[in-house]
């Protein structure tokens, strides 16, 4: 039986190398694909005929749409709204990743549980709240890390400790993502053997293997959550430092 890492191993379905680099595409960049197609389809149903009595697709993008926009106008403030279509744009796509490694089919994978893909993410969200600040506010950005009223000497001490950390969050945003989906999924694999294994003793697979599968069956609905809950989190710090952009808090 496969180990419960084999599940993130990436396989090349077509080799590509430009300039030394190996951009090849594989099974994640295939399931990142397939995760934009679904959010397509989603939003193309749910906004091609819209009406004044919403269906039920059409709700549920509203709903979406609505929510990522309240979490902005609480963040953020008005001037956040702008930028909701990103902030949306991020939380669906890292929803979608999230729940599409929890069909329950061989050939399913989790691109959230690839440090590049969840690094790349942070990245984009990290750059353009850098642009935002220094467009918005030009070299006064820097005030974001120097407090009020200091002196020199406390002034310094606390410039580094909140430059170093302002720096850090790319990383911080990108590993808490990524170690929240490969723990879960490592989880459902050792439980998943486990009623396997257990449940082959012979005549009595039921006393064996019942208690795994009914932990494996909480853990796939508790998975379920933490993927919601990630994409919501992942939404939320990425207002968050948008705010410190725009705001300077």
């Amino acid at each position: 039986m496969a180990g419960p890492m084999e599940q993130f191993e990436l396989e090349t379905i077509h080799p590509i190398e430009a300039g030394g680099f190996d951009l090849s595409f594989t099974n994640s960049s295939l399931w990142m694909l397939i995760a934009l197609g679904v959010i397509s389809l989603f939003l193309f149903v749910g906004t091609a005929r819209p009406q004044l009595v919403p269906g039920r697709m059409q709700a549920a993008v509203e709903y979406l749409y609505d929510f990522v926009r309240k979490m902005l106008d609480e963040n953020v403030g008005p001037e956040g709204r702008r930028f909701a279509p990103l902030i949306f744009s991020v939380f669906i796509f890292v929803l979608a990743c999230n729940l599409l490694g929890m069909v329950p089919w061989v050939g399913s994978f989790t691109p959230t549980s690839h440090i590049a893909v969840t690094l790349g993410l942070a990245i984009i969200v990290f750059a353009i709240v850098c642009i935002v600040g220094f467009a918005r506010h030009g070299l006064k950005f820097f005030t974001l890390f120097w407090p009020a009223g200091s002196g020199v000497l406390l002034g310094s001490f606390v410039f580094v400790i909140e430059f170093l950390s302002f720096l850090s969050r790319p990383f911080t945003l990108a590993i808490r993502l990524f170690a929240n989906m490969t723990a879960g999924h490592v989880l459902l694999k050792v439980f998943g053997t486990f009623v396997v294994g257990l449940g082959s003793f012979g005549a009595l697979p039921y006393v064996f293997g019942i208690l795994p599968l009914a932990v494996n069956v909480a853990l796939t609905g508790l998975e379920v959550l933490i993927a919601v809950v990630q994409a919501y989190v992942f939404a939320l710090l990425a207002s968050l430092y948008l705010n410190d952009a725009i705001n300077l808090h």
